[in-house]
Formats: C-alpha cells, sequence, structure tokens
C-alpha cells in the first residue's frame, strides 16, 4: 500500500511539473522549429542538429513556459482558464517552479552550446527571455497590444531551427517568422474574446478588455488579412512552389472566412471556434511548406539536370 502510494504521489508530481511546460503549447513551438530544420537543407537534416537542436528549442521553450507560471501565479488564481495550474493549486510551491524553470532553461542552453552552435543558443536564450521577462512581466500588463510586440518571442521557433542546421540566419527563415508573428494576434484575440471576463477579473489590459470585443472582431480580421498577404510570400519570392501557394491560399480563406464571420457570430463559442482553426491552420501551413519543400524541390532540380544534359 505504501509503494502505491508512493507511485501514486510520484505520478502526480510528474504531472504537475509537466503541466509547468505547456506541452501543447511548446509542442507546437518546436513543430514549427522541426520544420524550419528540415526546410533548411535538402533531404534530412543532419541527425545531430535534429536531434539535440529539438531537445536544446524544447527544453529552452519548456524552461520560458515554467517562468510563465511563476509569474503569472496570481492572474492564474483568478481566472477560470488557469486556475488548475500546480501554482495556482498549490500543488508546487514558487521555489520548486523557480529551480525548474533556471534547471531546464541551463541544460537547454548547454545543449545548444556545445551540441549544436552558439549562434542558435544566443537566438533561444533571446528566445526565452522575450516570453518569460519581456511579455510575461511587462507587456502583458502595460499594454492592449502586448500579444503583437510580445509575438516576436514566439515567431522565432523556424530561425532557431534553420539555424540549428545551417549555423547562419536567412531571408526564407525570416518569412517563416513573419508568418507566425502576424499568426499570432487573431489566434490570441480570438482567445481573449471567449476568456475576456477572466482577463477583465485579473485586470489583465487585453484588447478585449480595453476597448471592447467589436473593436477586437476587426482586428482579428484586419491581422488574417494581413496574415494572407504574408503567407504568400514564400511563393512570390521563389522559396515554395506551387503546392505550398495553393495550400495557403485554401487555409487563408477558411481563416478569412472564420474572421469575417467573427464579426457577427453565431453563438459566444464561436471566438473558441476561430481560436481553435487557428491553431490547426498554422501546423497546415507548415505541413504544406515541408510537402513543398520534398515534393516540388527535388522535381524543379531534376528538370534542371535534363536542361543541362539536353
Amino acid at each position: 500500500m505504501t509503494k502505491a502510494v508512493a507511485r501514486g504521489s510520484l505520478l502526480h508530481s510528474f504531472r504537475a511539473f509537466l503541466e509547468l511546460t505547456k506541452p501543447r503549447v511548446v509542442a507546437l513551438l518546436v513543430f514549427c522549429a522541426v520544420i524550419g530544420m528540415f526546410l533548411a537543407v535538402p533531404g534530412i537534416p543532419p541527425w545531430r542538429a535534429l536531434v539535440f537542436g529539438t531537445i536544446g528549442i524544447w527544453l529552452a521553450s519548456a524552461s520560458a513556459a515554467a517562468f510563465n507560471h511563476l509569474i503569472d501565479q496570481r492572474i492564474d488564481k483568478v481566472m477560470a482558464r488557469t486556475s488548475h495550474r500546480p501554482l495556482a493549486t498549490g500543488e508546487l510551491t514558487p521555489k520548486q517552479v523557480l529551480a525548474f524553470a533556471l534547471a531546464l532553461g541551463v541544460i537547454s542552453m548547454l545543449v545548444l552550446v556545445f551540441l549544436v552552435n552558439t549562434l542558435t543558443a544566443l537566438l533561444t536564450f533571446g528566445g526565452l527571455i522575450g516570453y518569460a521577462v519581456v511579455y510575461t512581466a511587462y507587456l502583458k500588463r502595460a499594454t492592449p497590444q502586448n500579444i503583437v510586440i510580445g509575438g516576436l518571442a514566439g515567431a522565432i521557433p523556424p530561425v532557431l531551427g534553420w539555424t540549428a542546421v545551417t549555423g547562419e540566419m536567412h531571408a526564407f527563415a525570416l518569412q517563416l517568422c513573419l508568418i507566425i508573428f502576424v499568426w499570432t494576434p487573431p489566434h490570441f484575440w480570438a482567445l481573449a474574446i471567449f476568456r475576456r471576463e477572466d482577463y477583465s477579473r485579473a485586470q489583465v489590459p487585453m484588447l478585449p478588455v480595453t476597448h471592447g470585443v467589436v473593436y477586437t472582431r476587426w482586428h482579428v480580421l484586419f491581422y488574417t488579412v494581413l496574415l494572407f498577404v504574408v503567407t504568400l510570400l514564400p511563393a512570390v519570392t521563389g522559396y515554395s512552389g506551387i503546392v505550398y501557394l495553393a495550400g495557403a491560399v485554401v487555409l487563408g480563406l477558411a481563416f478569412l472566412y472564420y474572421a469575417v464571420r467573427l464579426l457577427n457570430p453565431p453563438d459566444e463559442f464561436y471566438a473558441m471556434k476561430v481560436f481553435n482553426y487557428s491553431i490547426v491552420y498554422l501546423m497546415a501551413l507548415f505541413a504544406f511548406l515541408l510537402a513543398d519543400h520534398w515534393l516540388v524541390d527535388p522535381l524543379v532540380q531534376q528538370g534542371l539536370e535534363f536542361q543541362r544534359a539536353a
């Protein structure tokens, strides 16, 4: 019985620490970073960069998430969406969370510096500080444009993936970063519309709280239009082909449909449908980028070689 209780307690603690890392959010970030790795080179990236780059970026993202829990513990206690979090419920103490976040951060930097490259480590550290300190500790409470300004930290994963493999920056990677940067406001504001009472109670100046729901709905539409344009850049600049372009147009038109309908939604839960679609949208968009890279690029190269031979 004692062993069973001990195992149950250990499993409970593991789940609490795992929740600190925001696994679903981090999984999306790491997914975008891995796509950046595959887009950086033809074929499969070098295993060392792929494996240790992914581990380092995941650990750093998890560290930033844990710091977010620590800094937002007062807010989390009064918001229905976050009241179950380990710090809010008292399952973990601030000292435990701080030690956990620091450990993950230090290990991530060691992995990236010694097993990947210094540039990726520096950029990752900048993203960690940008999210945990600049956004969470300052911008989130300072301005209703917090998610726009602070969105750069969450948009950097494709760049990290690219530099992990190549050791250098590239214009294509920056385009991918721009896509996520512009995607973040309509994605998050849709959630903020649905959770506006939570943010109001926690005294967080999210756009629906400070400027109202109608104003925010129009901003979601504006940024969705901008996102549609920005997602065409890889095709316009020649970094991707027809497979990606077709996918981006179809996904973008669907997002625009959601954003337009959000102006006069059928019910209160429609904002969450927009939020959920935005997650599927980003994953599918990057999947189309990878499919285009693997399917179109080899055909182009074969065509060039055939022309040279002729």
